[in-house]
Protein backbone atom coordinates (compact mmCIF):
# COMPACT_ATOMS: atom_id res chain seq x y z
CA UNK A 1 0.00 0.00 0.00
CA UNK A 2 1.40 3.60 -1.00
CA UNK A 3 0.56 7.22 0.10
CA UNK A 4 0.77 6.61 3.72
CA UNK A 5 0.74 10.31 5.19
CA UNK A 6 0.14 11.90 8.50
CA UNK A 7 -4.38 12.53 8.30
CA UNK A 8 -4.52 8.48 6.91
CA UNK A 9 -2.48 7.24 9.86
CA UNK A 10 -4.26 9.28 12.23
CA UNK A 11 -7.82 7.61 10.95
CA UNK A 12 -6.59 4.28 11.07
CA UNK A 13 -5.67 4.60 15.03
CA UNK A 14 -9.12 6.25 15.64
CA UNK A 15 -10.12 2.72 14.09
CA UNK A 16 -7.90 1.07 16.22
CA UNK A 17 -5.70 -0.39 13.49
CA UNK A 18 -2.07 0.84 13.18
CA UNK A 19 0.48 0.22 9.91
CA UNK A 20 3.49 -2.51 10.10
CA UNK A 21 5.64 -2.85 7.35
CA UNK A 22 7.79 -6.66 6.68
CA UNK A 23 11.16 -4.83 6.85
CA UNK A 24 12.81 -1.49 7.34
CA UNK A 25 13.55 -2.08 3.27
CA UNK A 26 9.70 -3.22 2.56
CA UNK A 27 8.27 -0.50 -0.01
CA UNK A 28 4.59 -1.53 1.36
CA UNK A 29 2.75 -1.52 4.50
CA UNK A 30 -0.07 -3.75 5.40
CA UNK A 31 -2.22 -2.80 8.73
CA UNK A 32 -2.80 -4.57 11.69
CA UNK A 33 -6.28 -5.07 14.22
CA UNK A 34 -4.49 -7.82 16.92
CA UNK A 35 -7.24 -10.23 18.54
CA UNK A 36 -5.55 -9.15 21.71
CA UNK A 37 -4.30 -5.88 22.43
CA UNK A 38 -1.73 -5.36 25.25
CA UNK A 39 -2.70 -1.87 26.77
CA UNK A 40 -0.59 -0.52 30.03
CA UNK A 41 -3.00 0.81 32.71
CA UNK A 42 -2.00 3.72 34.20
CA UNK A 43 -2.92 3.37 37.13
CA UNK A 44 -0.88 0.21 37.65
CA UNK A 45 2.25 0.97 36.38
CA UNK A 46 4.69 -1.88 38.31
CA UNK A 47 7.52 0.47 39.74
CA UNK A 48 10.06 -1.45 41.26
CA UNK A 49 12.20 -0.50 43.99
CA UNK A 50 15.26 -0.75 41.77
CA UNK A 51 13.31 0.91 39.07
CA UNK A 52 12.22 3.75 41.38
CA UNK A 53 15.81 4.46 42.25
CA UNK A 54 16.98 4.71 38.71
CA UNK A 55 14.21 7.18 38.28
CA UNK A 56 14.94 9.20 41.35
CA UNK A 57 18.84 8.96 40.57
CA UNK A 58 20.26 11.91 38.24
CA UNK A 59 21.74 8.94 36.06
CA UNK A 60 19.94 10.10 33.09
CA UNK A 61 18.57 13.53 32.24
CA UNK A 62 14.94 13.20 30.08
CA UNK A 63 13.67 15.34 27.79
CA UNK A 64 10.03 15.20 25.66
CA UNK A 65 10.04 15.87 22.06
CA UNK A 66 13.72 17.24 22.16
CA UNK A 67 15.11 14.34 19.42
CA UNK A 68 11.98 12.91 17.97
CA UNK A 69 13.56 11.93 14.66
CA UNK A 70 16.43 10.60 16.23
CA UNK A 71 14.53 8.57 18.38
CA UNK A 72 12.47 6.88 15.26
CA UNK A 73 15.78 6.37 13.63
CA UNK A 74 17.14 4.42 16.28
CA UNK A 75 13.88 1.98 16.47
CA UNK A 76 14.19 1.74 12.76
CA UNK A 77 17.51 0.43 12.76
CA UNK A 78 16.96 -2.58 14.94
CA UNK A 79 17.93 -5.88 13.20
CA UNK A 80 13.87 -6.47 13.58
CA UNK A 81 11.78 -3.66 12.56
CA UNK A 82 8.27 -2.78 11.15
CA UNK A 83 9.42 1.06 10.35
CA UNK A 84 9.86 1.44 6.53
CA UNK A 85 10.81 4.33 5.27
CA UNK A 86 6.92 5.24 4.69
CA UNK A 87 5.70 4.57 8.06
CA UNK A 88 9.15 6.80 9.25
CA UNK A 89 7.98 9.88 6.97
CA UNK A 90 4.41 9.84 7.77
CA UNK A 91 4.97 9.76 11.63
CA UNK A 92 7.28 12.54 11.44
CA UNK A 93 4.87 14.45 9.62
CA UNK A 94 3.00 13.49 12.56
CA UNK A 95 4.96 15.08 15.40
CA UNK A 96 5.76 17.80 13.15
CA UNK A 97 1.58 18.80 13.22
CA UNK A 98 2.10 17.99 16.95
CA UNK A 99 0.46 14.56 17.28
CA UNK A 100 3.41 12.62 18.33
CA UNK A 101 5.72 12.75 20.76
CA UNK A 102 8.82 11.35 21.97
CA UNK A 103 10.44 11.01 25.15
CA UNK A 104 14.35 10.34 25.21
CA UNK A 105 16.56 9.43 27.79
CA UNK A 106 20.47 11.03 27.98
CA UNK A 107 23.41 10.01 29.51
CA UNK A 108 26.78 13.09 29.54
CA UNK A 109 25.06 14.96 26.49
CA UNK A 110 24.37 10.99 24.43
CA UNK A 111 21.34 9.59 23.55
CA UNK A 112 20.83 6.63 24.71
CA UNK A 113 17.28 5.57 25.07
CA UNK A 114 13.72 6.77 24.28
CA UNK A 115 10.52 5.85 22.76
CA UNK A 116 7.71 7.59 20.65
CA UNK A 117 4.29 7.49 20.04
CA UNK A 118 0.94 9.15 18.80
CA UNK A 119 -1.94 10.94 20.32
CA UNK A 120 -4.72 11.42 20.04
CA UNK A 121 -7.78 12.66 22.11
CA UNK A 122 -7.71 11.09 25.44
CA UNK A 123 -5.52 8.08 23.77
CA UNK A 124 -1.32 7.65 23.36
CA UNK A 125 -0.32 4.90 20.97
CA UNK A 126 3.14 3.82 22.28
CA UNK A 127 4.98 3.08 18.90
CA UNK A 128 8.41 1.71 19.87
CA UNK A 129 11.07 1.79 21.75
CA UNK A 130 15.05 1.66 22.07
CA UNK A 131 17.53 1.21 24.72
CA UNK A 132 21.52 1.23 24.43
CA UNK A 133 21.74 1.39 28.30
CA UNK A 134 20.35 -0.88 31.38
CA UNK A 135 16.92 0.37 32.10
CA UNK A 136 17.04 3.70 29.47
CA UNK A 137 14.15 2.59 28.05
CA UNK A 138 12.51 2.01 31.23
CA UNK A 139 13.09 5.11 32.92
CA UNK A 140 11.72 6.78 29.80
CA UNK A 141 8.26 4.66 29.84
CA UNK A 142 7.92 5.77 33.69
CA UNK A 143 8.17 9.25 32.73
CA UNK A 144 5.54 8.93 30.00
CA UNK A 145 3.05 7.19 32.26
CA UNK A 146 3.43 10.21 34.69
CA UNK A 147 2.59 12.43 32.00
CA UNK A 148 -0.06 10.64 30.58
CA UNK A 149 -1.65 10.39 34.22
CA UNK A 150 -1.09 14.43 35.02
CA UNK A 151 -2.50 14.82 31.50
CA UNK A 152 -5.46 13.40 31.87
CA UNK A 153 -5.11 10.27 29.50
CA UNK A 154 -7.20 7.13 29.77
CA UNK A 155 -5.61 4.90 27.54
CA UNK A 156 -1.96 4.07 26.96
CA UNK A 157 -2.12 1.19 24.02
CA UNK A 158 1.06 -0.87 23.04
CA UNK A 159 0.07 -2.89 20.61
CA UNK A 160 1.74 -6.21 21.26
CA UNK A 161 2.55 -8.19 24.36
CA UNK A 162 6.59 -8.40 25.24
CA UNK A 163 7.92 -9.95 28.33
CA UNK A 164 9.27 -6.44 28.84
CA UNK A 165 5.62 -4.90 28.54
CA UNK A 166 4.05 -7.34 30.90
CA UNK A 167 6.83 -6.90 34.04
CA UNK A 168 6.13 -2.99 33.98
CA UNK A 169 2.22 -3.71 34.48
CA UNK A 170 1.14 -4.29 31.02
CA UNK A 171 -2.50 -6.70 30.19
CA UNK A 172 -4.22 -8.43 27.28
CA UNK A 173 -7.12 -7.53 26.36
CA UNK A 174 -10.00 -8.68 23.38
CA UNK A 175 -10.00 -6.61 20.81
CA UNK A 176 -14.13 -5.80 21.94
CA UNK A 177 -12.89 -4.58 25.07
CA UNK A 178 -9.94 -2.49 23.44
CA UNK A 179 -12.59 -0.93 21.14
CA UNK A 180 -14.72 0.09 24.04
CA UNK A 181 -11.68 1.76 25.64
CA UNK A 182 -10.68 3.19 22.32
CA UNK A 183 -13.81 4.74 21.69
CA UNK A 184 -13.81 6.11 25.55
CA UNK A 185 -10.72 7.53 24.97
CA UNK A 186 -11.68 9.25 21.80
CA UNK A 187 -14.71 10.77 23.62
CA UNK A 188 -17.60 8.76 21.96
CA UNK A 189 -17.82 6.40 24.78
CA UNK A 190 -18.16 8.47 28.01
CA UNK A 191 -18.89 6.11 31.23
CA UNK A 192 -18.08 2.46 29.62
CA UNK A 193 -17.28 -0.05 32.15
CA UNK A 194 -13.33 -0.41 32.25
CA UNK A 195 -12.95 -1.45 35.32
CA UNK A 196 -12.10 -4.97 34.10
CA UNK A 197 -9.26 -3.74 32.66
CA UNK A 198 -7.69 -2.01 35.67
CA UNK A 199 -8.61 1.48 33.55
CA UNK A 200 -11.59 3.69 34.90
CA UNK A 201 -13.61 6.26 32.96
CA UNK A 202 -15.39 9.48 34.44
CA UNK A 203 -19.11 8.77 33.80
CA UNK A 204 -21.82 11.33 33.96
CA UNK A 205 -19.68 14.96 33.30
CA UNK A 206 -17.17 16.16 30.94
CA UNK A 207 -13.60 15.66 31.35
CA UNK A 208 -11.24 17.96 30.15
CA UNK A 209 -9.14 17.95 26.70
CA UNK A 210 -6.34 15.78 27.85
CA UNK A 211 -2.93 17.99 27.91
CA UNK A 212 0.49 16.14 27.18
CA UNK A 213 3.07 18.82 28.70
CA UNK A 214 0.43 19.76 31.76
CA UNK A 215 3.61 17.95 33.57
CA UNK A 216 5.80 20.55 32.61
CA UNK A 217 4.26 22.94 34.79
CA UNK A 218 4.10 20.26 37.87
CA UNK A 219 7.72 19.98 37.02
CA UNK A 220 8.35 23.49 37.46
CA UNK A 221 6.67 23.39 40.50
CA UNK A 222 8.37 20.83 42.24
CA UNK A 223 11.68 22.17 41.29
CA UNK A 224 11.15 25.70 42.60
CA UNK A 225 9.78 24.30 45.80
CA UNK A 226 13.32 22.28 46.36
CA UNK A 227 15.13 25.20 45.54
CA UNK A 228 13.69 27.19 47.64
CA UNK A 229 14.21 24.75 50.51
CA UNK A 230 16.97 23.41 49.93
CA UNK A 231 20.29 25.62 51.65
CA UNK A 232 22.32 25.48 48.72
CA UNK A 233 19.36 26.38 46.62
CA UNK A 234 19.52 23.22 44.53
CA UNK A 235 16.43 22.50 42.60
CA UNK A 236 14.40 19.25 43.56
CA UNK A 237 15.48 16.48 42.05
CA UNK A 238 12.44 15.83 38.90
CA UNK A 239 12.72 11.87 39.37
CA UNK A 240 11.08 12.24 42.73
CA UNK A 241 7.94 13.82 41.64
CA UNK A 242 7.88 11.22 38.65
CA UNK A 243 8.30 8.40 41.63
CA UNK A 244 5.33 9.78 44.00
CA UNK A 245 3.34 10.17 40.95
CA UNK A 246 3.19 6.62 40.16
CA UNK A 247 2.53 5.70 43.52
CA UNK A 248 3.44 2.59 45.63
CA UNK A 249 7.21 0.48 44.40
CA UNK A 250 7.37 -2.86 45.05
Amino acid sequence: MNGLDPRLLLRGYAAGIFPMADSRDAGDIFWVEPRSRAILPLDRFHLSRSLARRVRSRRFEVTVDRAFGEVIAACARRDETWINEQIERATLGLHAAGNAHSIETWRDGKLVGGLYGVKLGGAFFGESMFSSETDASKVALAWLVARLKVGGYSLLDCQFMTGHLASLGAVTVQRELYAQLLASALGSGAGTSTAGAGASTTSGRATSPADFFALDGLLAEFEAVGAASDAAGAPGAPGQLIVQLLGHTS
